[in-house]
């Protein structure tokens, strides 16, 4: 796991107050609201929750790939290296997709084009972003296939998706990702329908090329075990807002969000002694609200065995210094400063 200094000067990644609405029967709906983080030089941010919460709609908004219309990034500000990608020209933006920060998508086989070889799909990244010729690029993708251990690259690169394994493509997706040597790496549940083995192998790839180059990785997930061997930091997200933010350590051993309480209780733990009975893992009751009906108040409180009157109200950021946030009236009863996200 990749160390990193609080020194604001590392940041490579700020973004903040992200906001993204999506038109839906002539209504305007907020997906995502007020969503904020940095992410340091060679650092993980492992970003969690339920499905429908707004962890992929987040990367794809860093990307400025959120589908337009119906949807739009309405506002707040992605800084990479202090540019703006949200105000950037549409030429801009599609030399940084790609080349200066790339994204795994979930599910390769559907990402990978099925009539062109592997070794064409990455060899036109590398010409479009590096401008070099076809048999050098070519060149290129054997070494890339070869850097994320797939045996006998020089043939892989002639094959065709549907010939590989599904550990395999998922490397042919981070060889592609990395072909331009990106800053930052989003990795959206990069190890999804992968079998545990592959998972683990996959992982350490990461951090190989992680320790390697320096680059920073966004891991987007919803499982806690995967944020534990993965990232630095969490960022808890629900119903498009992010609840909670801190180091991996802090949100195991002190989550203060209810929700990350939830989460975390609902994971399965090994029990050694054979006598033990079974016991029913806790959930979270409820489901992930319909943001079209609209929110009031905290979005978490309908499922909240905690929640109070003053729920009602939507709370503000508690900060409990530079990198830990909660969302939440309970965080804020004699905590830190308030703030933004």
């Amino acid at each position: 796991m990749a160390g990193a200094t609080a020194d604001s000067q590392d940041v490579v990644l700020r973004v903040e107050n992200l906001c993204v609405d999506f038109s839906v029967k002539g209504r305007q709906v907020r997906i995502l609201s007020d969503v904020g983080f940095a992410l340091r030089r060679g650092e993980t941010l492992g970003i969690i929750g339920e499905s429908g919460c707004g962890k992929s709609m987040t990367a794809l908004a860093l990307l400025r790939m959120v589908p337009s219309p119906p949807g739009r990034i309405s506002a707040g500000r992605v800084l990479l290296n202090g540019e703006d990608l949200v105000r950037v020209s549409e030429k801009r933006i599609r030399s940084i997709r790609g080349g200066e920060m790339s994204m795994i998508f979930q599910e390769p086989m559907t990402s990978l084009n099925p009539v062109y070889s592997i070794g064409n799909q990455i060899a036109e990244t590398i010409r479009r972003h590096k401008g070099i010729g076809r048999a050098a690029a070519w060149n290129e993708a054997i070494d890339l296939l070869d850097m994320v251990h797939i045996p006998a690259p020089e043939r892989r690169v002639r094959e065709y998706p549907h010939q590989l394994s599904g550990g395999m493509r998922q490397r042919v997706m981070i060889a592609m990702a990395l072909a331009c040597e990106p800053t930052v790496l989003i990795a959206d549940e990069p190890t999804t329908a992968l079998d545990v083995t592959v998972q683990a192998q996959i992982f350490d790839l990461l951090k190989e090329i992680q320790s390697a180059h320096g680059t920073c990785i966004v891991l987007i997930t919803h499982d806690f075990g995967a944020v534990s061997e993965m990232a630095d930091r969490v960022l808890v997200m629900y119903a498009g807002h992010k609840v909670e933010e801190g180091a991996l350590d802090e949100i195991s051993d002190d989550a203060r969000h209810p929700y990350t309480q939830g989460l975390l209780r609902s994971m399965p733990e090994i029990i050694d002694d054979p006598a033990d009975t079974r016991v029913r893992l806790p959930e979270i009751p409820g489901s992930v609200p319909d943001l079209l009906r609209g929110l009031e108040g905290c979005p978490f409180a309908p499922r909240c065995e905690q929640a109070a009157s003053r729920c009602r109200e939507l709370p503000g950021y508690t900060r409990f210094g530079d990198y830990r946030s909660v969302k939440c009236w309970l965080a804020s009863d004699g905590a830190g400063g308030r703030g933004s996200p």
